[in-house]
C-alpha cells in the first residue's frame, strides 16, 4: 500500500501543481525532488534547523515536518516565488545589503519566516522578530543581522527610508 501513489493539487508560487506522491513524501521532498524547488534547503531532517521552512497559507512552515499530501489544497510559497523576476523581494534586498546572509544555507529559511511574520505583522517589535526567527538556527552568525535586516524592512514599508 506505500507504494501506491496519491494525487496531490496544491498553489506554489501562484501555480496551480498536480501531481501524484507517495503518501509517506515529504513536502521538502516533492519541492526538491518532484518540482525542482531547490531553494528550499534540506538539513536536519527533524524540525530543528528551519533550513526548510516555507509559508503555506500565510504560516512559516518547516517542510520536512509535514507529508506533501498535508499541503494538498493550500498555498504554497517557496523562496522561489519571492523575487518578481530580477526584482528582489524587499526582505531579500535587505538580507543581502545588511550581510544577512553568511554561507547562505539558512537564509531562504530565514526570508520565509520574516516574510511570515512580516505578512501577518507589518510592524513587529524587535522581540516579535526574534520569536519569529529563533525557529532558524544558523552555526554562521550571532542572529543580530537577521533581526536587524528585518528591522529595516519594517522602517522602509512605514514610510521610512
Amino acid at each position: 500500500m506505500n507504494g501506491e501513489l496519491k494525487e496531490l493539487k496544491l498553489t506554489i508560487n501562484g501555480k496551480p501543481y498536480e501531481l501524484k506522491v507517495k503518501p509517506q513524501a515529504l513536502l521538502v521532498d516533492v519541492l526538491r525532488k518532484n518540482l525542482r524547488l531547490t531553494g528550499t534547503k534540506q538539513g536536519c531532517l527533524t524540525s530543528s534547523c528551519g533550513a526548510c521552512t516555507i509559508v503555506i497559507d500565510g504560516k512559516a512552515v518547516k517542510s520536512c515536518s509535514i507529508l506533501a499530501l498535508q499541503a494538498n489544497g493550500h498555498e504554497v510559497t517557496t523562496i522561489e516565488g519571492l523575487a518578481d523576476g530580477d526584482k528582489l523581494h524587499p526582505i531579500q534586498e535587505a538580507f543581502i545589503e545588511h550581510g544577512a546572509v553568511e554561507c547562505g544555507f539558512c537564509t531562504p529559511g530565514r526570508v520565509m519566516s520574516a516574510k511570515a511574520l512580516l505578512d501577518e505583522n507589518p510592524n513587529p517589535t524587535r522581540e516579535e522578530i526574534r520569536e519569529a526567527m529563533q525557529s532558524n538556527l544558523c552555526a554562521d552568525e550571532g542572529y543580530v543581522k537577521y533581526i536587524e535586516a528585518v528591522e529595516i524592512v519594517v522602517k522602509k514599508t512605514q514610510g521610512g527610508s
